[in-house]
């Protein structure tokens, strides 16, 4: 394991260039949030809701944006995004295990794949034909790679990850347990009556420092491949299907689904449980708030939703009996209205 280490706020401000109102020599081993951290700490303010708890607060230093400075009781480190900051900080106390270079003994590997030697392959791990695993890559217990696939320099998969049939990932990509990358999309023809499966022949691709969650899935495209561009970060149980292209520097909350041949621009938000429709576009900076279904191409950037917000049960079936009337309702005003209202 790597181990902890301390570092004073002086160390912290000077890595990170972050201003600093107090004792540089105060000693921080850890992170912790406004209401529960001690002198040892460093938490942070971000959202306004957690103002409330700076006047109170115990922690050794605190990451705020300037106009909370002169509020904070303790020492701070002023950032312009402290949300930002501050994950930069945590990063200096994560504990994670030690990936010495080398092949398990209970790795079953084909004779024509290549694993650099600098790579960590652990125990029980599969590796088929033709497979690349390059320098610094780290397969995890459990994993299973499979034919014609790349883990690309730095990579990680966590544990019992599955790539299935050529995929391609970047540098620096991070796959959490159970995923499952380059599984057959879901392709069928109707002849006569049954479902004739189609052929899924191409692949994956995974940009670089892209990060996929616990269970997610990603399926191989039909003929092309299924496209992530680089530092896109999906949550856990996502769903993405056939010769979906997602675009660099998205980000999509758990349990989302994409169908197949969907396009998704760059830096668009995709909120929890939300669904899109195939075959359609969403342009860059897209903003889809959870458990909103997108069923046509938007072409503007901005926030989109769908769905009827939370009310009481009473309300909600008096209302939802109402929706079935819309048209009729709407109809009936335009026959009443003046043509001038009308339009």
């Amino acid at each position: 394991m790597t181990g902890r280490r301390t570092y004073t706020l002086g160390e912290i401000a000077a890595r990170f260039d972050l201003a600093l109102r107090g004792d540089p020599a105060t000693p921080i081993a850890g992170v912790a949030t406004l209401a529960r951290a001690g002198a040892d700490r460093i938490a942070f303010l971000a959202n306004p809701q957690y103002r409330k708890h700076l006047a109170a607060t115990a922690a050794g230093a605190v990451v705020l944006r300037a106009a909370d400075a002169d509020a904070c009781p303790v020492a701070c480190l002023v950032a312009r995004d402290p949300y930002a900051a501050f994950a930069r900080i945590a990063a200096l106390f994560e504990i994670r295990p030690s990936r010495p270079a080398g092949i398990h003994p209970s790795a079953v590997i084909d004779p024509s794949a290549e694993i650099a030697a600098e790579a960590h392959i652990g125990p029980f791990v599969s590796i088929g034909a033709r497979s690349r695993v390059e320098r610094g890559a780290v397969l995890g217990p459990g994993c299973v790679v499979g034919e014609d696939c790349v883990v690309g320099e730095g990579s990680e998969l966590v544990a019992r990850v599955t790539l299935v049939a050529r995929v391609r990932l970047g540098r620096r990509v991070l796959v959490h347990p159970g995923a499952v990358l380059g599984a057959d999309g879901f392709g069928l023809a109707m002849e006569a009556g049954r479902w004739l499966k189609v052929p899924q022949l191409g692949g994956v691709t995974i940009g670089d420092d892209c990060e996929i969650g616990a269970n997610t899935t990603i399926d191989r495209g039909a003929i092309e491949d299924t496209v992530l561009e680089e530092d896109v970060r999906l949550d856990n149980q996502i769903q993405i299907g056939h010769n979906v292209h997602i675009g660099a520097h998205t980000a999509m909350a758990g349990c989302a689904a994409v169908a197949g041949s969907a396009k998704i621009g760059r830096h668009c938000l995709i909120g929890g449980g939300a669904g899109i429709a195939g075959h359609i576009e969403l342009c860059d900076r897209v903003v889809v708030t959870a458990m909103t279904l997108v069923t046509h191409s938007i072409h503007v950037p901005g926030e989109y939703s769908s769905g009827t917000p939370l009310q009481d049960n009473r309300s909600w079936r008096k209302n939802a009996a109402r929706f079935k009337h819309l048209d009729e309702l709407a109809r009936r005003l335009k026959a009443v209205l003046p043509r001038t209202d009308r339009e």
